[in-house]
């Protein structure tokens, strides 16, 4: 397979591109050329390879007209219009080089260079500056302007110069080098257009322009600026500029691949210099980020080289042991001796996986591959349980498949908004932009969140309505939402009689207009105002195309199964399915959580969500694998973990995840692996899990690995490999490994015949190859004969399951109950510089903006217990206790309080219950009673914790 691969056209055409089905013919420079009405002439010259000279100008934001330098002459017109901002019109005659062209443009870019430095020899930018390569556009060769007042020399006639501006390198990534800047506005317009931050500005009038980020005073670091990179992308000099180029040099090749941090799936141009990794540039081709990126897929991949990376197997025999590095075949006689050891004395059922939602498709398909061909059982279970196995329960039943239903781009076309229990400015910043950027066009918003995160209210954006439910409350909310709908006669009957069950709907019309759903009756119970959840309910209902978001604010829930059927039932209610603007999309937290649910991750479902008890299915596989598959559901994690406290669960081979801090009841999930006799960690780092491990076993990045991703949209979306990995071998050939070891005969030589084998044996991936990847840039499954480019929008004209299944959603409160010892609500969420468990984040300069996880609390909450700004405070539960820092607000209620889990010293998964959902068993992160109080620092715990696991991560050296 190729590695160097861009096959998507990647030139900068100077304007967005128009979107009007009118075509429109006229001529530039001699050629006729037809183009979308509305299409700029500086896009139709780029269209027919007539490049116009440019700086302020870039397709990625509207065109501005600033920088005069891409005039063109029309027959018939007066002047030189600016190119970027004249629409083609019919019949028009362009001339793009004339000798009072060539005069102007020549002009122009003397005034530029004359208060520029030249200092282009060692200059970051040199070879890829635009002011650069315009002055050779243009011809220009002498200067003929002396400047006396610049702005790049610090001092005039011996006193400081005024204009001067020294560089502001506050940011960890970038630097902002004023001196430099030629105010072609391009950064603050990505600001503003793309990003939506509106960070930046342009300060001062005439020559005392420049560039400002924040308020007087403010730097990079100080100001809005959320880092996304968006300034510095569109940056056509040197002004900003990564801080890697300046001290790596100028990338020479660029490899398009797929960053690995959440759900968006956004695609790079990771650009590399040697096989070192120079910057990461989000692809404009990209179809779930079209070009743009957030401060983690940007910058934050400086993990892959720390020194924390474990690059050496290592084993031990007691946890108590010291570890020592061995070499790979050790390591695998080690692993297989002890895990058919367990097997042959405790039998198959003894021994399970967990597969990750960080790793490729190939690699988790291999990973429970591994328990049912080799193990022979079905103890198969990954962290996309852990957070969304409620949205696969609740929309199968619903719609028939586990999945959202549209693209990202659909949001475009939305006219009501619905965001419950996600928080994206923060977990999904790239699609929070595209929403934002929507917003800013006059469509309306509804959030339903215990917090008042940043989505509710922020530059330029507001939301119609919040309702901020008491925790533990989605499913009478979304009744009551339903009640509303269904009571005012506002459904779309036609749709319901044509596309759901009518007689179901009317069951569920009985239940849903009962007096006990209504907005009044649950006022008391959700802590939302009964005319807040009218007035929005008439907005989703009647307010044009709705679309529906959620996240872990819906699933983690002990009713997180009811909530998401809920949420189906208001877009059947409403017509809201099967088209685009509309919709029900869960948020994915992590870069496969939606791939490692296809790949057969549950302990009930082979690839594909077909359920193992199912012969045709079993015959399938086994014809394929030439192995008896086990008919029975395996063991799903908390099954696994209470097996093993029991003593029937020995053996355990955990894949990229690291349960000891992201899943619920740490006290438990630490007696569950302490119990284990063979527990086997193939990771980057030693983690938190990795202390209870005897095996270690070295994993790759993203970057290191060949493979595919599918995002929140289906998007099968390809990692490419942009360096050898440097622990020799990629995730995938680890397992084969591991499995050939065991005694089985894998013989896949590339990760792609691994897809060709899951394209074999899975319906929804039938049609999809590498090769087919390549020539398409991403696939959205379904894809087969039917649908051979995929399906952006699902259900269209019927469900996958034929007729919508609409289900009563009866509210039952959760076992976890407040009360005098336990008064406040404790939910969790992230934070949008770190990501998830930290483990890769936490090994970046990303830790300037959050290095610690801090507890949010009401001013009203605190004062009562005497905490202050800044105050250690102690957290407990009827699970544990933890401490942390506290920080005083009012975007949580009273009776709330909220914090992040990305930090292993804060553990705070200690204090989260075992409480899950009733379907699924995902737990029930989202609403655990606590307390709170002063405390004078870490908890006895937290001290014993991090003496254990200095003792863990003790390595011997490499044997002579």
């Amino acid at each position: 397979m190729k590695d160097f691969i861009i096959p998507w056209d990647d030139r900068d055409y100077g304007t967005p591109a128009a979107k009007s089905q009118k075509q429109i013919t006229l001529t530039i420079d001699g050629f006729e050329v037809t183009v979308p009405e509305g299409t700029s002439i500086m896009r139709a010259a780029a269209m027919t390879g007539i490049s116009i000279p440019k700086l302020c100008a870039t397709d990625s934001v509207e065109a501005f007209g600033s920088c005069r330098l891409c005039l063109v002459q029309i027959e018939g017109r007066n002047g030189t219009p600016a190119s970027c901002t004249t629409p083609v019109a019919e019949g028009l005659k362009v001339h793009t080089q004339t000798e009072p062209l060539k005069k102007l443009r020549k002009g122009v870019m003397e005034l530029y260079i004359s208060d520029h430095p030249l200092d282009c020899l060692t200059c970051a930018a040199n070879g890829d500056c635009e002011l650069q390569d315009m002055a050779g556009a243009v011809g220009l060769r002498d200067v003929r302007y002396e400047a006396v007042d610049t702005h790049f020399r610090p001092r005039h006639n011996g006193e400081a110069n005024p204009q001067y501006m020294v560089k502001d390198g506050s940011n960890p990534y970038f630097d902002y080098d004023p001196s430099k800047c030629i105010v072609c506005s391009r950064c603050v317009r990505a600001c503003e257009e793309v990003q939506g931050t509106f960070a930046l500005t342009i300060q001062g009038r005439g020559f005392d322009s420049r560039v400002s980020a924040g308020g007087k005073g403010d730097t990079f670091l100080s100001s809005d600026c959320v880092s996304c990179g968006a300034c510095v992308q569109a940056c056509p000099t040197a002004t900003l500029v990564e801080k890697s180029v300046v001290e790596i040099g100028t990338p020479e090749r660029a490899i398009i691949t797929t960053c690995a941090y959440c759900g968006v799936g956004c695609s790079f141009k990771a650009e590399m210099r040697g096989d070192e990794l120079v910057r990461m540039v989000p692809h404009k081709d990209g179809k779930a980020n079209r070009g743009h990126s957030c401060v983690k897929g940007r910058f934050a991949w400086g993990y892959a080289t720390h020194k924390d990376r474990i690059l050496n197997p290592m084993i031990r025999d007691k946890i108590t042991d010291p570890w020592q590095e061995v070499s790979w075949d050790e390591a695998m006689r080690f692993t297989a001796d002890r895990m058919k050891g367990l097997i042959e004395k405790h039998g198959r059922q003894s021994v399970g996986v967990i597969t990750s939602s960080r790793c490729t498709n190939e690699e988790t398909y291999l990973v429970q591959k591994l328990t049912r061909a080799v193990f022979l059982n079905n103890n198969t279970d990954t962290c996309a349980r852990v957070c969304h196995s409620p949205t696969g329960y609740g929309l199968g039943q619903t719609f028939g498949t586990s999945a959202g239903t549209q693209d990202f781009d659909s949001v475009e076309q939305s006219d009501v908004v619905m965001i419950i229990g996600a928080n994206p400015t923060d977990g999904h910043p790239v699609f929070a932009s595209r929403l934002k950027k929507r917003l800013r066009k006059g469509a309306k918003l509804i959030v339903v969140d215990p917090r008042r995160t940043d989505i509710v209210e922020g530059p330029h954006v507001k939301a119609a309505h919040h309702l901020p439910l008491r925790p533990g409350t989605n499913v009478a909310i979304v009744t009551a939402i339903a009640h509303v709908i269904v009571t005012e006669g506002l459904m779309d009957e036609e749709f319901i009689r044509t596309r759901c069950d009518w007689d179901e709907f009317q069951d569920y019309a009985e239940f849903v207009a009962d007096e006990k759903n209504s907005p009044e009756a649950v006022e008391e119970l959700t802590g939302v105002k009964a005319q807040t959840v009218r007035e929005a309910a008439r907005l989703y209902a009647t307010g044009g195309n709705g679309a529906i978001y959620y996240g872990l604010g819906v699933t983690e829930h002990s009713q997180g199964s009811t909530t998401v059927i809920g949420i189906a039932n208001l877009a059947m209610l409403t017509g809201n399915i099967g088209k685009p603007g509309v919709g029900v999309n869960p948020l994915r937290g992590q870069n496969n959580v939606q791939g490692s649910c296809d790949m057969g991750s549950f302990p009930h479902e082979l690839p594909g969500y077909r359920h193992v008890k199912n012969d045709d299915v079993r015959d399938l596989f086994q014809n394929a694998w030439g192995v008896k598959i086990d008919n029975e559901p395996g063991l799903r994690i908390p099954n696994m973990l209470d097996a093993a406290v029991e003593g029937t669960f020995k053996g355990l081979y955990c894949q990229g995840e690291d349960i000891l801090q992201s899943d619920p009841d740490t006290h438990h999930v630490a007696a569950g692996l302490a119990a284990m006799e063979c527990v086997i960690v193939h990771d980057l780092f030693l983690n938190e899990t990795a202390n209870y491990a005897h095996v270690f076993l070295p994993g790759s990045t993203f970057l290191e690995k060949d493979g595919t991703f599918t995002n929140a949209e289906r998007r099968i979306n390809r990692v490419r490999k942009v360096m050898a990995p440097k622990n020799g071998y990629g995730d995938w050939e680890v397992t084969q490994m591991l499995a050939n070891a065991m005694g089985a005969n894998w013989n896949y030589a590339h990760p792609s015949q691994i897809m060709d084998e899951i394209a074999l044996l899975t319906p929804s991936f039938a049609g999809v190859s590498f090769e087919r990847l390549d020539e398409l840039g991403s696939i959205q499954w379904p894809c087969n004969e039917a649908t051979p480019e995929g399906t952006p929008t699902m259900h269209i004209g019927a469900f996958v399951r034929g007729k919508g299944k609409f289900i009563r959603t009866e509210y039952v409160a959760t076992d976890e109950k407040t009360g005098p010892r336990f008064p406040l609500l404790l939910t969790t969420g992230r934070i949008l510089s770190q990501y998830n468990v930290g483990a890769q984040t936490r090994r970046t300069a990303n830790v300037i903006w959050h290095d610690q996880d801090v507890l949010e609390i009401h001013p009203h909450d605190a004062e009562n217990r005497g905490i202050h700004e800044g105050d250690y405070v102690r957290l407990t539960s009827r699970a544990g206790e933890t401490t942390l820092r506290a920080t005083l607000t009012d975007r949580v209620s009273p009776g709330v309080v909220y914090t992040t889990f990305h930090h292993p010293d804060t553990q705070a998964n200690v204090v989260t219950t075992d409480y899950s959902d009733w379907a699924t068993n995902c737990p029930e992160y989202k609403v655990t009673a606590v307390q709170i109080a002063p405390s004078n620092g870490p908890s006895q715990w937290q001290e014993d914790y991090t003496a254990q696991a200095e003792m863990a991560r003790r390595i011997l050296p490499a044997a002579e």
